[in-house]
Order: C-alpha cells, then structure tokens, then sequence
C-alpha cells in the first residue's frame, strides 16, 4: 500500500469515528426531555468541560434547556399571572366579606343596644336606669305604704282611745246627770217639806 492509500484509510477511519460520535451526539440525553430545569442544569454541569473559563455545551442540549428554561418561564408567568387574577379575587370577596361583617356588627350593636334598652314614654332607656328609676319608684311607694299604715294604725289607736274616753265620759255623764236629779228631787222633796212645815206650823 501506498501512502495515498493509508492516508485514504485514515481519511476512512476518521470519518467513521467521526461519524459515530456525532450520531451518539445528537441523540437528547432523556434528563434533558424529562427531568427537571435544575436536574436539567446539574446534568450540564456535569457532563460539560470548562476550558480556560468558557464552558462548551453542545448546540443541540444548549437549545434544548433553552426551549425548556423558556417553557419553565412561560409556565411560571401563567402561573404567576393566575394567582395574581386569584388574590385580586380573594381581595375583592375580603373587601365584600369586610363590609358584610361590617354590617353585621351594627346590626349586632343596634341588636345589643335595643336589647340592653326599654322604651319608656317614647325614650329608649338603658335597663340599668330604668331598674334604678323602677326600684326608686317601688322604694318610694314601699316608704309611702309603710307610713301610711303606721298613720292608720296610730288614728286606730287614737280613735278607739277617743271612743273609751268617751264612752267613759257618757257614763260620767250619766251617773252626774241620775246623781243631780236625786239631788234635785231631794232637794225639792226638803223644800216641799220645809214650805209644807212653814204653812202648817
């Protein structure tokens, strides 16, 4: 063989080998297809050598992440952007939340204020006032009770005192009303005498 030949065989070889490799190449690793972006970028690092500070990454696993880091990007923005359309939501039924409870306090305090309140003579007034205005009144009239019947017991008293006295007094009355007129008879009976003996004698 001539030198041609060897150079021919060479040629052969090294684009067999050449051939090979890059078919091997081409094919995606299945991290790159399925595993996540930071599985994905551990895998890069280390599979690819850093050669006076630049890392050489094939053009294919380098458009691959790329595809995959946009799509991660796309997807993180939808997500973002949902939840942002979800928390504007979840504000606005807050807000309304907060104004229903809002409302449903004053009610409550209406509620707690009308319970906690009697109307009296067109008034709302407050239960303790009006316990203390109804126990001042009961107490008065309670007081009134009281001294009116220790007045009717004491005219009691005094009425049939005066009724003894009296009766007293009318049986006085009577016993110097019987003893005058047996003083008065005698006393005409010894003036008849004493006329009848002045005639007579």
């Amino acid at each position: 063989m001539n030198r041609t030949g060897i150079r021919f065989l060479l040629i052969i070889v090294v684009v067999v080998l050449v051939s090979t490799k890059g078919t091997s190449q081409t094919t995606i690793p299945e991290i790159l297809n399925n595993g996540t972006l930071t599985e994905q970028m551990n895998y890069l690092e280390e599979r690819t050598r850093i050669y006076e500070s630049y890392r050489a990454i094939r053009e294919d696993m380098f458009q691959k992440i790329r595809k995959n880091s946009l799509d991660s990007l796309r997807k993180a923005k939808n997500e973002i952007t949902r939840y942002i359309g979800l928390t504007a939501g979840l504000d606005n039924r807050i807000d309304s939340l907060n104004t229903s409870l809002a409302a449903i306090k004053e009610d409550l305090d209406e509620m707690t204020r009308t319970k906690n309140s009697i109307g009296l003579f067109g008034l709302q007034v407050n239960k303790i006032t009006y316990n203390l205005i109804l126990w001042t009144i009961i107490a008065g009239l309670a007081f009134l009770l009281v001294t009116g019947f220790l007045a009717f017991r004491r005219n009691l008293s005094v009425t049939s005192n005066t009724k003894k006295e009296l009766k007293e007094l009318k049986e006085e009355f009577e016993e110097y009303r019987q003893k005058a007129r047996l003083e008065r008879e005698k006393m005409s009976m010894d003036h008849f005498n004493e006329l009848r003996k002045l005639r007579g004698g």
